[in-house]
Formats: C-alpha cells, structure tokens, sequence
C-alpha cells in the first residue's frame, strides 16, 4: 500500500529531497539589483499592506494549520519571521541593516515536525528574498561522508549544489562527528559546511536536526559550527490528546472515521505504544492507522456481502485491536 496523501511530520524519507514547489529560481532582491526605492524619513509603512508580508502570514498560517500543538515552535518561527519583516522595513527606509545569519539546528524525537518547519521555513525565506527557491534538500551522514580518501569532499559539495538557493536540512547531522575514530572522515565534512556557511553571500541556509541532547554534544565539540547556528529550536514529542487529534486530522483526510468503540481502542492503543521503545510520534500515528486500514480491509473483504459507504469510510474496534502492541501488552500482564 503507498500510503495516506494527508500531511505527515517528518514523513521525508532520510536522503530524499524534499518536495519543491514550482516556482523557478528566481534571485534574490540584492542579486537581481531591483531594490525598491527609498522611503522619505517622514513615510508611513503598513505590513498589514504588504505584498510580501502576506505571503509569509499565509506561510505562518498555513503552519498552525497543519501542525498540531507546538506552540513553541510556532511562536519562534513567527519571531524570525518578524525580525526578517522589520529588517527589510528598515531597509525601505534606507536603514543600515546587515543581512542576518539563518542557520539552524531542530532538536527532537523523530515524527514531530521537523521537516515540515523547515519545508515551511524555506518558503518563508523565499518570499522575503533570502532564498532564490523553496527548496530543502534532506541528507544524512551518508549522503556526505565518503569512505576513502579523496571521497568526501565530492559527495559534500554534491550535496551543497542540490541545495544551493535553498535549505540543506541535515538530519542526526550528530553522527557527522565521530570522536573515538580519529581516522573518519566526517569532520572535513564538516570543514566544508564551516566554509560554506561563512560565505558573505546568502545563498544557501542549513538547518541541522537530531535528538536534543546527541546534538548538545556534537555543538559541543564543534564551537565554530555552534557559533555560526544563532537559531536553535526545540520539538517537544506530543501529547497523548495531540496524537489522538493527530490520528482524526489524519483520518478526516482520507475520508475515514473511527467508530465509538474504535476511538477507545485507538486511545488505548497510544497509551501502549507511548510506552515501547521507538515510539515515533506522529509517524507512529500514521503507521498504526494504516496498519488498521490493512485490518478494515481484509475484514471488509471476508464480509461477502455488498458494502455501503458507512464501511467504507469506518474504522471499528476490531480493525484497531488486531495490533500485535495489544496481543504482547496481554502476555505481559498475564
């Protein structure tokens, strides 16, 4: 089965690149050399007005939209957003504004948004003129560290061309630094961001994303990454309520539902799998609905009767309860 069409945090698979709208690479405001002329000093300037200010409230919005919970996280990227919008405020008025330094670093367990942020960061970005695309290119160490001599460098500088005008998100970019092996190869990749992530011109942003304290280590030990990174955001795993809101943003985009019973079943069943290792969060969500799919389908199947719409789009107790996660919670407590 290939899966649900509805969002899912940090669905991108390690070392894909990530979807990319169609826009064209368009320059940047300062390469394209069209500034807009400068405001008199005694000028009124409405943001609620402006043209590029809309767009990245529509960014913002469409973020609180598809993100459930993280409150945080919304909060921070609306602050850059706000900086970005006043920097460039200052700009039409002919202030002195130096360009700001957009690096990143997302911390959190696996499935709670990451990717999405920085899909939609990118986007941001691109409409306030810091990016010629909205385009985010996914790595992880093995799309960046060779394995010889002479290997490394090419595959990095691969990996920095499919970004250029975007966003490199690198993800457990903490395994780019291997301390007990003297002899690895992933800190001249990390020479080469350092390099890279100097340049005066903005043409790249990179966003490094890992477990919270695996990624306190790796700035740790690399002070000049960690002097270049001034954004740092934290992604709190979700709630037991927010992964239940998670699973019905999930189904109501298919057209499905959970039945009374289901619900409880569904409720049940997070409490479980919250506790086992590996738990994913919204991924988790995702996975678990459609294994139940892979039940109501199979159940449907051996009706042998006509189905109704009712079926169709219905997921019963029994769909949800097939988990093996119930059948070992059992053996457990028995």
């Amino acid at each position: 089965m290939s899966g649900f069409g509805y969002y899912r945090p940090d669905a991108q698979a390690a070392g894909d690149a990530a979807p990319t709208t169609s826009a064209q690479e368009q320059p940047t405001p300062e390469e394209a050399g069209d500034e807009e002329p400068t405001l008199p000093p005694d000028a009124e300037l409405d943001l609620a007005a402006d043209e590029v200010a809309a767009k990245v409230e529509e960014v913002l919005a469409t973020l609180d939209v598809e993100l459930v919970g993280l409150a945080p996280v919304k909060r921070r990227v609306r602050e850059i957003a706000s900086l970005l919008l006043v920097d460039r405020a200052r700009r039409q008025f002919g202030l002195t504004t130096s360009r700001p330094t957009l690096h990143m670093s997302f911390t959190g367990g696996p499935g709670t948004g990451k990717t999405t942020v920085a899909l939609r960061m990118a986007e941001m970005l691109h409409a306030l003129g810091y990016l010629r695309v909205p385009r985010v290119h996914t790595v992880t160490r093995d799309d960046l560290v060779g394995q010889f001599i002479g290997h490394t460098a090419p595959k990095t500088k691969e990996a920095l061309a499919k970004a250029a005008g975007g966003v490199l998100f690198i993800d457990e970019a903490y395994y780019l630094f291997r301390p007990e092996n003297e002899r690895d190869y992933g800190q001249e990749v990390i020479e080469i961001l350092l390099t890279e992530m100097e340049k005066e011109r903005g043409d790249l942003v990179v966003i490094f994303a890992g477990y919270p304290d695996r990624m306190a280590t790796f700035f740790g030990a690399n002070p000049g990454l960690s002097s270049r990174v001034p954004h740092h955001i934290a992604f709190e795993d979700y709630t037991h309520e927010e992964l239940m809101q998670i699973a019905d943003l999930m189904l109501l985009g298919e057209s499905f539902r959970f039945d009374e019973e289901a619900r409880a079943a569904f409720d049940s069943y997070l409490t479980l799998r919250q506790q086992r290792p590996n738990f994913s969060n919204a991924r988790s969500v995702r996975n678990a609905i459609e294994r139940s799919r892979l039940r109501q389908a199979r159940r449907l199947v051996e009706l042998s009767r006509p189905l109704t719409r009712d079926d169709l789009v219905t997921l019963t107790a029994a769909d949800i309860r097939g988990s093996s996660v119930f059948a070992e919670a059992s053996q457990m407590s028995g």
